[in-house]
């Protein structure tokens, strides 16, 4: 079986970690948390304290990284992962970050002799949990082939979407997407609520026609219609909406730089951030209709 070095044990990288390891494979498993290395320990894997104790010995190294500075910075310099793992170490970027930071890190590792895959998710903690995670893939077909067996431990699809960076273009443009359904579908149904139509008769309807998508059918921002939906957990997050805020962000700034139109993805993103700022950062991204039903009242 494979040494695999995972740095990032949160929400998303302790499971996927975890998955690996009951797969076979040996993870030695580096996070700032105590209690995300402890939880790796309990899982079998062997929680480390530096990076070069996680990645020297791996023939696989993955990341589960908060944003482009902290990848930049986990793989570069003389303390980070291109320094301290062996030539020839496949390396699997799972973080959500923007494009251009992907490609940058990608090139700084193919000089380097290292193959890499930047793979970031969709699914959530659940997902995750779970080892039915979606993965969009970017980067050299080699890499995609060797990156693809220990992708499918932890998901359940796997894209390949082009060259490296082309993983991080489709996850934002598909959470870009989601966001902007969200808060089409959550809109509907204050509508309904204003016009007296039931939850239930609304999700019947527009969940076998025109209007149904997976912010509706999967997803639905009321509580009773999907039993699995977080409206139905007070909107504990599945996916925060500070996390959705985030990447809506990264889609903007993508949109600027490229010259590409998306002004309903400007407008999600700031309605987003007014919802964040409102303290609901931590919230399920589902329960921006509670701001949505206050905002038509105000």
């Amino acid at each position: 079986m494979t040494t695999i070095g995972f740095v990032g044990l949160g929400n998303m990288g302790g499971p996927m970690a975890a998955n690996l390891v009951a797969a076979g494979h040996t993870v030695c498993g580096l996070d700032l948390s105590p209690d995300a290395r402890a939880r790796l320990k309990e899982a079998g894997g062997k929680p480390v304290e530096s990076v070069a104790e996680a990645v020297s010995s791996a023939d696989v190294v993955v990341t589960m990284l908060p944003a482009g500075t902290h990848v930049r910075k986990v793989y570069g310099g003389d303390a980070g992962i291109l320094a301290n793992a062996r030539p020839g170490t496949l390396m699997i970027d799972s973080s959500t970050i923007d494009v251009d930071s992907a490609r940058a890190v990608a090139k700084e590792a193919a000089g380097a002799g290292m193959a890499m895959v930047d793979a970031p998710v969709s699914g959530g903690v659940a997902g995750a949990a779970g080892g039915t995670l979606t993965f969009m893939v970017g980067g050299p077909d080699d890499a995609f082939e060797a990156a693809k067996p220990y992708l499918e431990i932890m998901g359940k699809t796997i894209v390949h979407a082009g060259g490296p960076g082309n993983g991080q273009a489709a996850k934002i443009c598909n959470n870009m997407l989601l966001g902007i359904s969200m808060i089409g579908v959550c809109e509907a149904f204050v509508l309904a609520e204003r016009l007296g139509l039931d939850h239930q008769k609304l999700y019947d309807i527009s969940s076998t026609a025109s209007g149904q998508c997976w912010s509706l059918t999967s997803y639905c921002p009321v509580p009773g219609p999907v039993e699995t939906s977080p409206a139905n957990r007070d909107y504990q997050p599945g996916f925060a909406a500070a996390m959705m805020l985030k990447d809506l962000k990264l889609a903007q700034e993508a949109a600027s730089a490229s010259g590409a139109s998306t002004p309903l993805g400007a407008e999600a993103s700031a309605l987003y951030n007014l919802f964040c700022n409102q303290g609901e950062a931590d919230t399920d991204f589902s329960g921006i209709i509670r701001f949505l039903r206050g905002a038509e009242t105000a």
